[in-house]
């Protein structure tokens, strides 16, 4: 007989045919209130079995009264808004404007539709779920996907609760500290490090990068790095400060919510600050992470990704959407780093994960169907696992190697408190095209335990991950806590990412995980890692165990078990964590959030010293330089050990590089008419710098220059600029001639190829020179329709149009929001954009040939309304550093990008404003905008 504790009372669990408990007995509550939420499931309607079975049970309690008696104390975990709606992830055999549509008609708010992935993500009300359910092309309508960042906070802090008005004072009023105050230097500083901010990072120092960069004089010169975490809202901050560089890339309206991804980037910039930065949100959607990780590579041209994301729908078993886009990316030639995770290891004894066979324990749970598993290896029987008092909270996910989106299997998940209340389920219906997992969060309290009940099908290899939880002994010495290594999962393992654990630089963690805990590790600054530093003790453990290939193929057919699959070695590097940047709320940064961006710069030296290292070069050297950290040799809780800057610079031979571009040339017209512009049948001579943006000197430059018309040719094509050291330039001279055919006002684009003794060469760049005399006459074009509704919170957004004729190609382009009287009010009708909280919106112009450029996005914070703005490239102040204060929005204003790549093409036809809202509760419309274009003089 298997005996457990439900507070203070012993209480056994009954082999089958032995006398049922007390029917007042904690155990037997917790029987009966199993044994009615597994009637429920029976119960279900086609239409319901597509719910998530925690949405099912939510709409039960709220119209059956008997639901509720039945299960006192069961919370679905739910989160409903005072005005009845939740957010749900709709799986659909099309994601189209007709879905799309019918949501809307039925109530819901749109928050991210993927059609390459079948889902949408959407609020709706609670009550319209059962209607979406029952459309036919629905498939699924289940809870929206969370994730958690690898950022390490104090488990008994109070969450900071911050509504959108606070929190744009709060990163406001820093910026204006900011920019008040000019960078400086501190003696924090490396003695190499001018360009990298006001805080430098101690992991510079106990990575031995400072020493690194010094020694091999590379700098990051030629890569670009970009993060995804949650957010950058303090971007412009750092910028100013001189801890981020101004030419950071954000992929429009992906800038999302919070700073950890500021922290990181200020992290990347303190270790490789030449490098070029870009960041994309993690945070809308999974669907969204695995598009803005393509987006990151193929259109920003990332070379290095590095995220600290986890979300709780990853599988263990499968890559799934975004493995499956990390692998692309890898495949591509990119480098991924993802931080491990904060998730314990069975080393430290901080792991809340058991995985292994299924094992029948014989017995049910009470009056519940199905088998209950055993935890327990040995000849005992143990149905439930117990948790630590510090899991209360978490959230608790179970996996069982079936493939996505095809389980037939159906297990299903409980917890159970001290008085043996059933207090949070997990009962999905997996009938043959769902999903292998289910997931709950845990109540308040100690005393919890957990109990896998397989409902229906065959045995399976299980995980079970009470995330940043542990499994650990009962108080009362009853139970056991059985726990096993491998809660690494998702695109952190996924074949070719880097997966990192943490190990601090200085101080130790100034928390216990848990009451109890031993002393945390402190790490070696000012001095370097060695072979005796200790890493975190919250740092995740491998390896990581995988069934089935990207396609849902398995690789063991048959042998789903402990012994199938294949095993990846995981996390595979280790480095710094609890590091200072200037990020309110990341003064110290721990976790393996910090870890992830510091192993990614270091890569970035790699590279930017040896252009082309492929991912197994770079494997090999980081591995093979690591310092083996205890235990000894590859462990599943350090990988191969704890990363050094220097190491790896010497293993891979690192020397400066020289990186030649074109600069902008200067057009002086030599025949014609004798004014300053070159007009069709005249000539100019084009006075072209190429300049060394790299680390060592270029010898041997040469340029060929030719262009995008047969109309305009130029000559020499090439010629030769000798050697250009590193931070200088030079200048040749080259002659434009334009045939009297050419097409009046239409731009030379020049292609520039730079060739130079270096592995970066060639480099390629686009000169665009303007060509005909401007005409005075500026032509406007104005919108005259009606006022068009943004809809809140929904980045599909909406837009509104304006017909262009007559023009021809233009000199010059400004866009205006108009307006016959600014003011601050909701819902002013005589502004040209009235939308309360300006900064929740992106703003983009399209040309008719496609091209499109962000005017606004996400900045203006929570001023009111844009009225007679103009958006003008020559403008001296970017609307990116727009204050509350400064609304209503008007005056002249640089535009997120520039206009000028708008005028490539004829500006004859169609031209868009497209207005996305990307926050909730702030609305309004777009009323009134205009075109200024002037077109040419005729030759």
């Amino acid at each position: 007989m298997t005996v457990l504790a439900a507070g203070a009372t012993v209480i056994a669990l009954a082999a089958p045919g032995a006398a049922t408990a007390a029917p007042d007995d904690p155990v037997t509550k917790a029987y009966d209130q199993i044994a009615a939420l597994q009637a429920i499931k029976k119960s279900l309607t086609e239409t319901e079995r597509k719910l998530d079975s925690r949405l099912a049970i939510e709409l039960r309690k709220r119209s059956d009264k008997a639901t509720t008696n039945a299960l006192p104390a069961l919370s679905t975990g739910v989160a409903v808004s005072k005005s009845g709606t939740t957010e749900v992830e709709i799986r659909a055999e099309k994601v189209g404007n007709d879905l799309l549509a019918r949501l809307r008609g039925a109530g819901a708010g749109i928050r991210f539709p993927s059609p390459s992935t079948g889902t949408v993500v959407v609020e709706a009300p609670l009550t319209a779920l059962p209607t979406i359910a029952g459309w036919k092309d629905v498939t699924s309508v289940g809870l929206k996907h969370g994730a958690i960042t690898g950022r390490q906070t104090d488990p008994n802090a109070k969450p900071a609760t911050e509504s959108k008005a606070e929190k744009t004072t709060r990163i406001e009023t820093a910026l204006r500290t900011a920019k008040a105050a000019a960078p400086k230097a501190t003696a924090s500083r490396s003695a190499i490090a001018v360009d990298q901010g006001s805080l430098v990072s101690e992991g510079d120092r106990t990575h031995a990068a400072d020493t690194a960069r010094t020694r091999y004089k590379v700098t990051g010169t030629g890569v670009k790095i970009c993060a995804l975490s949650d957010g950058v809202d303090s971007l412009a901050d750092s910028q100013a400060s001189g801890d981020l560089p101004a030419d950071l890339d954000v992929l429009p309206g992906q800038e999302g919510d919070g700073d950890e991804g500021t922290a990181m980037l200020e992290i990347i910039h303190d270790l490789a600050p030449n490098a070029k930065l870009g960041f994309a949100t993690a945070f809308t959607s999974e669907a969204s992470f695995a598009e803005n990780i393509r987006a990151l590579r193929f259109d920003a041209g990332c070379d290095i990704i590095v995220d600290d994301i986890l979300y709780f729908h990853e599988s263990p078993f499968q890559d799934g959407a975004i493995a499956q886009s990390v692998n692309a990316v890898t495949a591509d030639g990119a480098y991924y780093f993802s931080s491990a995770g904060n998730e314990g290891n069975t080393i430290d004894g901080t792991s809340g994960n058991w995985e292994g066979d299924f094992v029948d324990s014989g017995r049910g749970i009470g009056k519940i169907a199905g088998d209950a598993h055993d935890f327990d290896p040995g000849p005992g029987v143990q149905e439930l696992n117990p948790l630590s008092p510090g899991s209360a909270g978490q959230i608790v996910t179970l996996w069982w190697a079936d493939a996505l989106l095809s389980s037939a299997n159906d297990y299903d998940l409980y917890a159970i408190n001290s008085l043996g209340n059933v207090t949070q389920f997990s009962q999905d219906v997996q009938d043959g095209d769902d999903d292998p997992w289910e997931i709950l969060q845990l109540g308040a309290g100690s005393g919890q335990k957990l109990a896998v009940v397989k409902f229906t099908g065959a045995d399976r290899y299980l995980q079970l991950s009470a995330l940043r939880g542990r499994f650990v002994d009962s108080a009362d010495g009853l139970l056991k806590g059985f726990s096993t290594p491998g809660v690494t999962r998702g695109h952190s393992a996924a074949v070719n990412a880097f997966s990192v654990a943490a190990a601090p630089a200085n101080a130790p963690l100034p928390f216990d995980l848990e009451d109890g805990d031993p002393a945390n590790p402190t790490g070696p600054y000012p001095n370097v890692f060695t072979r005796q530093s200790l890493p975190e003790r919250f740092t995740s453990d491998g390896p990581r165990r995988v069934f089935y290939n990207a396609d849902g193929t398995p690789i063991t057919p048959g042998n789903f078990t402990a012994t199938g699959g294949t095993v990846r070695k995981t996390p595979q590097i280790t480095a710094a964590d609890g590091t200072v940047t200037t990020v309110p709320g990341f003064e110290t940064f721990y976790g393996t959030s910090a870890a992830a961006p510091h192993a990614a710069a270091i890569a970035a030296l790699a590279l930017s010293g040896n252009p082309g290292l492929s991912n197994d070069e770079i494997r090999a050297a980081l591995t093979g330089t690591a310092l083996d950290l205890t235990p000894a040799g590859f462990d599943n809780r350090t990988g191969f050990g704890v990363i050094r800057a220097d190491l790896l610079l010497r293993n891979t031979g690192a020397t400066p590089q020289p990186l030649v571009q074109a600069g902008t040339p200067t057009i002086t017209p030599t025949t014609g008419d004798g004014d300053a512009y070159l007009e069709p049948g005249e000539q100019a001579t084009v006075t072209l710098p190429a300049v060394n943006v790299g680390d060592g000197t270029a010898t041997g430059v040469s340029v060929v220059v030719d262009t995008d018309n047969p109309l305009a040719t130029v000559t020499p094509r090439s010629r030769s600029y000798g050697n250009i050291a590193a931070g200088a330039s030079k200048t040749r001279d080259y002659t434009l001639k334009l045939a009297a055919g050419y097409p009046l006002g239409r731009p030379v684009t020049l292609k520039v190829r730079a060739t130079f003794a270096g592995t970066l060469s060639p480099t390629d760049n686009n000169v665009s020179v303007a060509t005909g005399q401007p005409s005075a006459t500026v032509r406007d074009f104005a919108y005259t329709g009606a006022a068009v509704p943004i809809p809140d919170n929904d980045p599909t957004g909406v837009s509104a149009t304006v017909d262009v004729s007559g023009v021809g190609f233009a000199s010059s382009l400004t866009f205006s929001i108009d307006g016959t009287a600014c003011n601050t009010t909701t819902g002013s009708t005589t502004v040209g954009i009235d939308h309360t909280f300006v900064g929740d919106l992106v703003g983009t112009l399209t040309a008719p040939d496609g091209r499109s450029a962000t005017l606004f996005s996400r900045t203006g914070g929570g001023g009111n309304n844009l009225c007679q703005v103009v958006f003008d490239d020559t403008a001296a102040t970017p609307f990116a550093s727009a204050l509350s204060t400064n609304a209503p929005f008007t005056g002249t204003w640089k535009p997120n990008s520039a206009l000028g790549g708008l005028r490539q093409s004829s500006a004859d036809g169609t031209w868009t404003l497209h207005v996305a809202d990307r926050v909730g509760t702030d609305t309004g419309s777009i009323r009134a905008f205009s075109l200024h274009l002037t077109g040419y003089e005729p030759a």
